[in-house]
């Protein structure tokens, strides 16, 4: 066990570090940690329209089952507390502000990036914020040139004036009501979580472009005299000019050479195999594996990862999310049930993903990383050490919350070797088990993001969308890791009795 200790400590922990201190992916992880605000306000409101739009719904279903509470709410026989007048107006509230949030994260998200990653360059952040917005706005597919061309396509109009060419009144009508009426506009669906991996890269292009010419001082200077706030405007502008006409220019080549905008590109050739790559069982149980060993060794495995973590796997939870509030928790199973469960399986476009970030809080991480509430029960039942004691009955209310750092640093478990095998192994058999009964049809995948200091049992029951099997599913996981944790801390007894010999 030492041999394997010091060999990672020497060969793992140092590219652990490096990746840590990259500053790139340190920017990158502080801008998932930045958007938190946003997206647990988006989540709440989707959580307040689920409870309101399903209970006492979903207890029906429960008593009923599926089948008979979708008759009964086809048939106006389903109450919910979307009848009653107070509720429907908290529930028409909640969809403002999810339509602020997570309707729009993508935006959110590229502002968030900017700012960081120009502040991980040490220059003006809020106009690197300001350059990754308006490079994620700039690869937006343009409405209008989608109508003209359909248009066109009907004889409505000719694509060089602009002007009317059809022979039957109704495309004449069509052309000139589209004429009178349009607006500019852009492809508002591509500002949610699909547009992570154009922000990402395209982002970064415009940032660094833009950071490097302020470090090289190719700025316009403002006298002294001039106000500091107008003076650091100043200073940005040919660095954001050069650039957004750079990422300007990549974006009208490959249009221009494709005839597809870039981020349909992005999303299909790059995002989309990443996504169908991590719902592979291989896949998921590797980032749960180095969650745990950079954990052991005191580096904040989540954050590490986050690149993955939230970049893979979170637009696929705000996928999911989008998703059940159109067809709710009976049309999820009739995906699930159809096999609509990846891209190449959709049905009518849609599909269910069954493996998302907020899988791991519900059915593997409870009490934080690793899983470790059920460590802290087992100390309680079972250990004789005076410290372990102390630090378990301090570890419990905060593990309640997912919150375990009292435990992974105050017992510790953080490079102690006794606890190494089951800090690693028992996040594993919990993925397991919940990927097992997720992907055999016995739980609803997880389609909505619970705040993740949402307790254990209760967290996988709201975020399966309420379905109680979720309930099962965790009590199986915590008594699973409960007996791997149990002969390790009794071990741990004996260890310190061997010492006080």
């Amino acid at each position: 066990m030492n041999g394997i200790t010091a060999w990672m400590e020497k060969y793992l922990v140092p590219v652990a570090a490096k990746i840590g201190s990259q500053k790139h992916l340190v920017a990158l992880r502080d801008a998932f940690i930045g958007m938190l605000p946003a997206t647990l306000t988006g989540a709440m409101a989707t959580l307040i329209s689920a409870i309101i739009g399903t209970f006492p719904g979903a207890l029906q279903q429960m008593i009923q089952g599926p089948t008979k509470a979708a008759a009964a709410t086809a048939a106006g026989t389903g109450w919910t507390l979307a009848n009653t007048p107070v509720f429907r107006e908290l529930n028409n509230i909640s969809a403002i502000v999810n339509q602020g949030t997570l309707t729009v994260i993508g935006l959110i998200f590229a502002f968030s990036w900017g700012y960081n990653l120009a502040r991980a360059y040490g220059v003006n952040d809020l106009a690197g914020g300001i350059v990754s917005v308006a490079t994620l706005m700039m690869g937006l597919p343009n409405q209008f040139a989608r109508f003209t061309t359909a248009l066109t396509s009907i004889g409505g109009m000719d694509k060089t004036t602009g002007v009317s060419k059809a022979n039957d009144a109704v495309n004449t009508v069509l052309s000139n009501q589209f004429i009178a009426t349009w607006k500019p506009g852009f492809a508002a669906g591509q500002l949610d979580a699909g547009a992570y991996f154009t922000v990402m890269i395209m982002g970064a292009i415009a940032v660094i472009i833009y950071s490097k010419l302020m470090l090289a001082d190719i700025t316009i200077k403002m006298p002294d005299s001039v106000p500091p706030a107008v003076s650091k405007a100043f200073l940005a502008i040919i660095p954001t000019i050069a650039a957004l006409y750079v990422v300007g220019i990549i974006y009208y080549i490959v249009n221009q050479i494709s005839g597809e905008s870039l981020i349909f590109l992005i999303q299909k050739y790059l995002a989309a195999p990443f996504q169908a790559m991590s719902q592979n069982i291989i896949s998921v149980l590797i980032a749960t594996l180095f969650v745990s060993i950079f954990w052991f060794f005191g580096i904040h495995g989540p954050n590490v990862l986050a690149p993955a973590l939230d970049g893979i796997w979170g637009p696929l939870g705000l996928d999911n999310m989008s998703l059940w509030k159109q067809i709710h928790t009976n049309g999820i199973v009739d995906l699930v049930a159809k096999g609509a469960t990846s891209r190449a399986h959709a049905i009518n476009g849609e599909y269910v993903n069954m493996w998302v970030r907020g899988s791991w809080d519900a059915f593997a991480w409870f009490g934080g990383s690793g899983g470790t509430i059920t460590l802290v029960i087992a100390l309680m039942v079972f250990t004789k050490r005076k410290d372990y004691k102390i630090v378990s009955r301090l570890g419990l209310a905060p593990g309640l919350f997912n919150i375990n750092e009292p435990v992974l640093f105050g017992l510790p478990v953080v490079l102690n070797a006794i606890f190494f095998i089951p800090f690693v192994i028992a996040p594993l058999v919990a993925v397991i088990i919940a990927y097992a009964a997720t992907m055999l049809h016995l739980v609803n995948p997880v389609v909505l993001q619970v705040p993740w200091v949402t307790p254990p049992i209760l967290n996988a029951f709201m975020a399966t969308g309420f379905d109680w099997r979720a309930i099962v599913v965790t009590v199986i996981n915590l008594a699973a890791t409960f007996f791997i944790w149990m002969p390790f801390v009794i071990a741990a007894n004996k260890l310190e009795e061997t010492d006080l010999d």
